[in-house]
């Protein structure tokens, strides 16, 4: 399946299911840019990176490869959406104080896209992709949800996501390392928005598809043994990632 599909056909679950980045993000963001005109969003989903964005940046590109993605994005008059691949687009030369990709950047054609972002980024300009990966309830729970659903849809893992698993540490980039903050991604939820989320991944999806949504149902009623009350709400810690750079440019004189 490819990436513009894989992520298309549920984008109202996407945008409903995902959570939201942490405040501390964007406002790292906002400080290390050279300015806070415009920023592009890559990749963007349904907008909700480019929907924090606007509180720092005056002006937001957004754009996807998914044309249904963006039929659901959260609209904003500071925000231009497009459909486009982050790999080529029709962005002039230097525009951009910030380019960021969130939970997407293991998708990406490297060979394509890093030339783009350098045509595109300002001098001193700043790169930044951030993820997520494993959520964390508590032993009991995170046992449960090892056995009944991880453990199903383990076989249908696209190779691309081992990148982020591993906090993008074998990603070169070709900026300048920025220091980056330890922001903790925390979301309180109960049992259904929780699986609701587990539905969102792309794993999950390729099971479904393959085998049908039994499992899930299964793995409900195990982890209500755990949960306690299906209308609890319980914390739970996202395992986050961040990596940024800069366009660093030589001063002449």
């Amino acid at each position: 399946m490819k990436t513009h599909t894989l992520f298309s056909d549920k984008s109202d679950l996407y945008e409903s299911a995902r959570p939201h980045y942490p405040e501390a993000l964007f406002e790292y963001l906002a400080k290390v840019a050279p300015s806070t005109l415009l920023a592009w969003d890559c990749a963007c989903g349904n907008g909700q990176a480019a929907h924090s964005l606007v509180h720092y940046f005056e002006q937001v590109e957004a754009t996807d490869v998914s044309s249904e993605q963006i039929s659901n994005a959260k609209l904003n008059p500071k925000i231009t959406y497009s459909v486009s691949a982050s790999e080529s687009t029709s962005f002039a030369d230097s525009s951009f104080d910030l380019v960021c990709v969130a939970q997407a950047l293991h998708w990406f054609d490297f060979d394509a896209y890093w030339p783009e972002v350098r045509r595109v980024l300002k001098p001193n300009g700043v790169f930044a992709a951030w993820g997520y990966t494993w959520p964390s309830v508590g032993l009991a729970v995170d046992k449960v949800f090892k056995e009944s659903i991880l453990n199903v849809i383990e076989p249908y893992w696209a190779s691309q996501n081992r990148l982020l698993w591993e906090h993008y540490e074998s990603i070169e980039l070709p900026f300048s390392r920025l220091s980056t903050p330890e922001i903790r991604m925390q979301v309180n939820w109960n049992l259904d928005e929780f699986l609701s989320f587990v539905r969102t991944f792309s794993a999950s999806r390729r099971c479904v598809d393959d085998i049908g949504d039994g499992f899930l149902h299964e793995a409900r009623e195990e982890l209500i043994k755990v949960w306690g009350s299906e209308t609890t709400n319980r914390l739970i810690e996202l395992d986050f990632v961040l990596i940024a750079g800069k366009l660093e440019t030589k001063q002449t004189i």
